[in-house]
């Protein structure tokens, strides 16, 4: 595993190295622009910087000479400031390590919040009273960070004056920044943990302390240690995530982070810098990985090695049905409302016009009606981001399930922010309609492949599976009857709670040219096109906002009730008839338990009368 964490390192390094060549521009000519746009790009002054850079030398040389300096502890000069690389990527990366920190706290919070009513009801033996499927943490993770913290700042910093809304000059600038980030990821990670905590009190270890008149709350806090395990990669993630992918927020506030700097220097074409902060992005994501997993084993690593833990799969019931069609019903009402109008009419003497029988959402800058074009851009929105879920969604469990070969690709790939992972899949795909789906694939599968693995791992060391391999079960069988249906519908549901991350992650690639276009009214860009207006004319980006969150509402509501199909019908038959012939021929044992448990393997009628 480290010779292979070391090749992808080794690839990951070469591509940033190589990223002027592939997309086939002029690098000393994007240097030139970062140092002085008004200068003129004449062959003397190219040739000048490209003796200056030793460009001519070739991008293996180049590559070459760098590692060779980053042996001795040099990671060379900005080809932009030619200030030293090592002490501007360190003051970044201790900016971004203390907002991530701030983050975290604010999630670690959030996500209490967000599974504290099933603690409670656990705790008090209530659960059956437990109907809601967590409709608001899911709005909440579905908020963009960029319009979070653009209402924060302006509205907190600007207008109410609590909070400093610009700079980085103490904890009191690192609030409103934190909250940006924190909300939405605690959100997630409390959504994951509540999905997990019914099956923890439903386990028997649970149910005998409940017998013997332990306290509830002793009950709540073990249910609790025994989830986590299940979301600490996640966590993980969302830390190098937070410190290398916060670029929106740090331009927002002006934050002097990893995530900017890599920005301008993905931008610029930088590569020292851009080489020196992807490396430190991949060592925090090495170290954090291996903390979260030295910290699953160190809660469960007994049980873990000997195969002695409960599963929390567990049969759920059925979910109610009206909140999902209802807040899919409004979302079809408002995109079907605005299909009617013209989202590209301008009327200049309506511009930034506030809410109306004739323009019931505003209108925007330019005059144009937010409902027509929230309307006609659900339909690429919608449909491109649940391409890209389910794409992400079936390399997730397929590489999920190959965790000696998926974890290290998992930290490596979540350390290439966002940005830089654009620029590598255009350099190599080029530009097109496909290129935001695909940059956007590249990275959105690791969280759920890290989720696949972490419950995997649990799932294969409960006593059901050592029992139903000791009664002969194939490996095939093993999967399919024990593996997967306890692993598939959480992880469903997890990227059912993305899919309004997957549109917006879509739209953020508009900024570099890469994805939807003005003047397309594709949500993302809508977002983005009136956040310099949200303080006049909120209402401009509360529109596409809502849209989203009702999309996320949509998404949770509907994955509540995911659950494992029943077995098929000779089985059930089996079940309620002993001596009924199975699929090959055999009869198989009575199985003891509800209707609704999986069925045990056999493997033919020696076996049966072993079991």
């Amino acid at each position: 595993m480290l010779l292979w964490r070391a090749v992808l390192v080794a690839v990951l390094l070469c591509g940033v190295g190589l990223l002027p060549w592939l997309s086939r521009t002029d690098p000393a000519l994007t240097v030139l622009r970062a140092r002085s746009a008004e200068r003129a790009p004449t062959p003397d002054v190219l040739d000048a910087i490209r003796g200056q850079l030793g460009l001519d030398a070739g991008p293996v040389r180049l590559l070459g000479d760098w590692l060779g300096g980053l042996l001795h502890g040099d990671a060379g000069r900005s080809w932009i400031s030619g200030a030293d690389v090592t002490p501007s990527v360190l003051q970044a990366l201790g900016a971004s390590l203390l907002l991530m920190g701030g983050a975290l706290a604010v999630a670690a919070v959030t996500a209490g919040a967000a599974c504290a009513r099933t603690l409670r009801l656990g705790a008090a033996r209530r659960l059956g009273e437990r109907r809601s499927a967590g409709t608001g943490s899911a709005l909440l993770a579905t908020l963009p960070d960029f319009l979070t913290a653009s209402v924060l700042a302006s509205v907190v910093g600007v207008q109410l004056g609590w909070l400093p809304a610009l700079g980085w000059y103490g904890p009191r600038w690192m609030v409103l920044p934190a909250l940006s980030l924190g909300l939405p990821a605690g959100a997630l990670l409390g959504r994951m943990l509540d999905d997990l905590l019914p099956g923890a009190f439903a386990e028997p270890w649970a149910l005998a302390a409940a017998a013997r008149g332990v306290r509830g709350r002793s009950v709540a806090r073990q249910a609790l240690r025994r989830c986590v395990p299940g979301v600490l990669p996640n966590v993980g993630l969302f830390v190098v995530g937070l410190t290398g992918g916060a670029v929106a927020v740090e331009q927002v506030f002006d934050i002097p982070g990893l995530g900017r700097l890599s920005l301008q220097a993905a931008v610029a074409q930088d590569l020292p810098v851009l080489q020196a902060g992807t490396l430190a992005l991949v060592v925090l994501a090495a170290a954090v990985g291996g903390l979260a997993r030295l910290t699953a084993r160190l809660l469960i690593g007994p049980a873990l090695r000997d195969g002695a833990l409960p599963s929390l799969h567990r049969p759920t019931p059925s979910r109610p049905t009206t909140p999902p069609l209802l807040y899919g019903g409004l979302l079809l009402a408002v995109v079907a409302l605005g299909l009617a109008r013209d989202p590209l009419e301008l009327d200049t003497t309506a511009r930034l016009r506030s809410p109306s029988r004739a323009h019931p959402f505003g209108t925007d800058a330019l005059g144009r009606d937010v409902l027509a074009r929230v309307g006609h851009g659900a339909l690429d929105t919608l449909a491109l981001a649940a391409a890209v879920s389910v794409a992400a969604l079936v390399l997730g469990v397929l590489l999920g399930l190959l965790p000696r070969f998926s974890g290290p690709l998992v930290d490596t790939v979540n350390a290439v922010p966002p940005v830089l992972a654009a620029l590598l899949v255009t350099a190599v795909a080029g530009s097109g309609r496909a290129t935001p789906a695909l940059a956007v694939t590249a990275v959105a599968w690791a969280p759920l492949a890290a989720h696949t693995s972490a419950l995997l791992r649990q799932e294969r060391a409960t006593t059901h599976l050592a029992a139903t391999r000791g009664l002969g079960a194939s490996p095939l069988q093993l999967l399919r009857h024990e593996l997967l249906p306890a692993v598939l519908p959480p992880v469903l549901r997890h990227a059912l709670l993305r899919l309004p991350g997957v549109a917006l992650a879509l739209a953020a690639l508009g900024f570099l040219g890469l994805g939807a276009q003005p003047p397309s009214p594709e949500w993302g860009l809508l977002l983005s096109e009136n956040q310099p207006y949200a303080e006049r004319a909120p209402w401009a980006s509360l529109a596409p906002a809502a849209a989203l969150a009702l999309l996320g509402a949509v998404a949770v509501t509907a994955g509540g009730g995911v659950r494992w199909p029943r077995a098929p019908r000779v089985r059930r038959r089996a079940a309620a008839d002993p001596a009924q012939p199975v699929a090959g021929g055999h009869a198989r044992p009575p199985v003891t338990g509800s209707a609704d448990e999986v069925p045990v393997p056999v493997a033919g009628p020696a076996r049966r009368e072993d079991a």
